[in-house]
This record gives C-alpha cells, sequence and structure tokens, in this order.
C-alpha cells in the first residue's frame, strides 16, 4: 500500500508536466490507472473570446491531458497494462453556441484518444473517453464585458 501524495499540477502549464510526471513515477514506479480530469471553459460569442483565451481552453483541455498521458505512456507501454480515462464532454460530439473554444478542444481530444485507442491495443491498454452532458462546476462571475473572467475551472 502506498501513502497518498499530494502533487500540484496546472494542466494547462504544458511546461511543467514532463516533471510532474517523472516525479509521479520517481515515487510510485508506475502508474495503473491515469484519469484525465480536468477541464477549462468559457462562456461567450467567438467574436468576444480573446485568441489569448482560446489557446489556454486548448491548452487546458488539449494539450494538457495529452502531453500527461504521453508522459505516463512509456511506463504502460513498457509493462504491457494500464487504462487511461478521459473525462471529455458531450460537446466533444455536438457543438452549441457560445463554446467554440471549449467544443473545439473537446472534439480535438475525442479524436486523439479515438486513435490512441487504436494503437493501445496491442500492448493491452485500455484506453476509455467519458462524454457527460452538462455538469455543474465551480464557476467565476464575469464583470460586464470581461470574458476572460468567465471561465470555468
Amino acid at each position: 500500500t502506498y501513502a497518498p501524495k499530494l502533487i500540484l499540477l496546472d494542466i494547462s502549464d504544458i511546461n511543467c508536466i514532463q516533471d510532474v510526471a517523472k516525479e509521479i513515477l520517481n515515487c510510485y514506479g508506475c502508474v495503473d490507472i491515469l484519469i484525465n480530469n480536468a477541464s477549462m471553459k468559457v462562456k461567450g460569442a467567438v467574436q468576444s473570446i480573446s485568441l489569448e483565451l482560446d489557446k489556454k481552453i486548448m491548452d487546458a483541455n488539449y494539450f494538457g491531458p495529452i502531453t500527461l498521458t504521453k508522459a505516463i505512456l512509456p511506463n504502460m507501454i513498457s509493462r504491457r497494462t494500464g487504462q487511461i480515462v478521459q473525462i471529455n464532454s458531450i460537446q466533444g460530439k455536438i457543438g452549441i453556441p457560445f463554446r467554440a473554444a471549449y467544443a473545439a478542444s473537446k472534439h480535438a481530444a475525442v479524436g486523439f484518444f479515438d486513435c490512441l485507442r487504436a494503437e493501445m491495443e496491442e500492448f493491452d491498454i485500455s484506453v476509455s473517453t467519458v462524454n457527460p452532458t452538462f455538469i455543474c462546476s465551480y464557476h467565476r462571475q464575469p464583470a460586464p464585458g470581461n470574458w476572460e473572467a468567465s471561465i470555468w475551472k
């Protein structure tokens, strides 16, 4: 039995993910199950959301999970076992108005993890994507005209 260890990770900070993965593998030796569950979203019209905010959402919802997965994956492949679960969103399948960046990042994640599932079959690594409908999550209410403050984390 392993004692729990708290490791802080900002999934949108791609540069620190490799170090965190190394810390986890050094501490425990392996990861049996990786559940990618972090997410960021914003509500607003396409023309009102900055490209910078679009990129932050893509980093948190697409590049973050795939970077962490790629950091853990060699260990799973070498052991020929493991499970990866991507908690995604129904918006990865169906886009709705005022959620373009979020839906785009979730569509990208679905595509990546669908391909990964096929590639990992030969290594007996299970890859699942869960696409729940709308959920209630932490929300900061934005000031008028401040779309960046309407980020859901």
